[in-house]
């Protein structure tokens, strides 16, 4: 029936995808920009034939068929090059004639896309709206007694610490018998969390670098970023620009070579070393950067070869044991920088964190606790781990608040809080919440890559090809004719107007408070929020 075609399992239509091309022909000028910038090739140039009925006026005439040749886009319905909705065709047409538009089709590419028993990957996002920080109210607002602060006029110190903060008496002994105290780090409560030199393309790093080293030494802001796992540029490490730094160490230890033979060149030392033991967007499930990212740059800083799939253990394959965790890997990164450097652990949110920290409250070496929740937009988790694992962080961070109140220390171990924190634009507001659930400072990625790169995924599941290293905006790509799209000043300058409106906003969330001179950590008596059961949960006040 159909000669040319053969009709298998697999074959789709383009009804079928969850993304169709929307093309008009009239306006195209077949400039070839849309198929050029593709990143996963979902459309071609296509030669179509078109049937005409002519007819005569001589009745006595019969009508005849006149067909004509034209060429246009075709949109490809392999399920290996399926439309991703990012738009880029529609950013670069100069006549607006092609556009991605949702299907009304139930998406059934999900049935398809699993080719050779491999399961769907997809760049990391979790398909839940909202969440239950954008519920949380802020009420404890001074009007007569308690005067409150005006945000405009006043000084604001909005300053965490980061490192372990001992009594008095603890650090006189420490000093008397080590000759060493726990060093401590002043930094800023916003902190750009671990996305490694590998997941983010070249342009991308180097543009939050730049913003970093810019708020820190123009605008006196002590912002700090963590580099994830996979080491950094050896010019990096070699600079002064180390000390705005907080540098990962995973159980891949990829880069680590690196960084522990360029020790000894270092002008300065890092902000922090953080201890990666879990990602919240996949707990238990380990990291992994796909081949398709190492490129020889890549495969250099981490010491392996080119174009090889990069798995994380799920665990550090030497350690088995909380106890074991402490005494090896914390104090050994201790010795590494003279017991100068503050070392603490990340972990993902789940219940077994506070298990975490009641081992750390009996062990001086602990710099503090990071805390990542389920809502992490990490790039390379696959759907199971994204939308079936993983704990809330408001719930577990409050918990690891409460277990240190209890035990008298909730001033000694700061806590650090991440995953899901602006998921819905709500930046300021969703880290002043976690702060006064206990959070001592919170670590933010995902809602850079969307506010500084233009990342033009999204929660229903648009584009979101972060991990297979075709993201269109270059913000995920080692491919230079993706990265170069994306300009690293630009990118530098967005970053600095992102903070710039965190420490606005933020300033006039703490200012009814009458807070100046620290942070609400712990200030739950100004949360409200109209759930009971989550109010009772998160031991808050419940308001209607």
């Amino acid at each position: 029936m159909f000669p040319n075609r053969a009709l298998t399992p697999s074959t789709l239509s383009v009804k079928d995808l969850p993304w169709q091309i929307l093309w008009d022909k009239d306006r195209c000028t077949l400039c070839g920009g849309c198929t050029a910038v593709c990143p996963v090739q979902a459309i071609e140039l296509g030669v179509f034939r078109r049937r005409i009925v002519q007819t005569f006026l001589n009745l006595d005439e019969a009508p005849g068929n006149v067909f004509t040749i034209y060429h246009g886009i075709r949109q490809k319905t392999d399920p290996g090059y399926a439309c991703m909705g990012c738009g880029m065709c529609n950013l670069v047409c100069p006549n607006d004639a092609i556009i991605p538009a949702r299907s009304d089709e139930a998406d059934k590419l999900r049935y398809h896309i699993n080719r050779g028993g491999q399961p769907r990957r997809r760049g990391g996002r979790r398909n839940v709206p909202g969440g239950i920080l954008d519920k949380i109210k802020f009420i404890r607002i001074s009007m007569l007694t308690d005067p409150a602060l005006d945000a405009g006029r006043h000084e604001f110190e909005l300053r965490t610490l980061l490192g372990r903060i001992l009594p008095p008496e603890k650090n006189l002994k420490l000093l008397k018998e080590n000759g060493w105290i726990p060093p401590v780090r002043e930094i800023y409560p916003l902190i750009i969390g671990g996305m490694s030199f590998g997941a983010l393309s070249p342009t991308m790093w180097e543009g939050l670098q730049l913003a970093v080293a810019y708020l820190n030494e123009e605008l006196n802001m002590p912002v700090r970023m963590c580099t994830g796992e996979g080491g950094c540029p050896p010019r990096l490490l070699r600079s002064r620009f180390l000390k705005y730094t907080i540098l990962q160490i995973a159980s891949g230890y990829f880069g680590w070579d690196e960084i522990i033979h360029a020790i000894p060149e270092m002008k300065e030392d890092p902000c922090a070393v953080e201890i990666k033991y879990g990602q919240g967007a996949k707990p238990g499930d380990g990291g992994l950067l796909m081949w398709y990212k190492v490129n020889r740059l890549i495969a250099a800083i981490r010491g392996v070869p080119t174009g090889v799939n990069l798995p994380s253990p799920p665990t550090h394959q030497t350690k088995y044991s909380i106890e074991e965790s402490v005494a090896k890997m914390i104090q050994s990164m201790y010795m590494a920088w003279g017991f100068r450097v503050p070392v603490y652990p990340k972990i993902s949110g789940t219940s077994t964190a506070l298990a975490v920290l009641n081992n750390l409250t009996r062990n001086e070496y602990a710099a503090g606790l990071a805390i990542d929740g389920e809502d992490g937009g990490t790039g390379a988790a696959y759907n199971i781990s994204m939308d079936h694992m993983g704990h809330p962080i408001a719930s577990n961070i409050r918990d690891a608040y409460l277990t240190l109140v209890e035990l008298g220390m909730q001033n000694e171990i700061p806590l650090f809080a991440g995953g899901g924190i602006g998921k819905n634009g709500n930046l300021a507001a969703n880290a002043a919440a976690l702060i006064m659930l206990g959070a001592s400072g919170i670590q933010v990625g995902k809602y850079f890559m969307q506010a500084a790169a233009g990342c033009l995924g999204s929660e229903s599941d648009r584009c979101n090809i972060c991990n297979i290293g075709l993201c269109p905006k270059g913000i995920t790509s080692q491919d230079p004719r993706l990265y170069r799209r994306l300009d690293v000043d630009a990118v530098a300058q967005r970053v600095v107007d992102v903070f710039l409106s965190f420490d606005t906003e933020i300033k006039k969330i703490v200012a009814p408070l009458g807070r100046s001179t620290s942070l609400p950590i712990g200030m739950s008596d100004a949360l409200g929020i109209n759930d009971y059961r989550a109010a009772e949960r998160l031991k808050i006040k419940y308001v209607v």
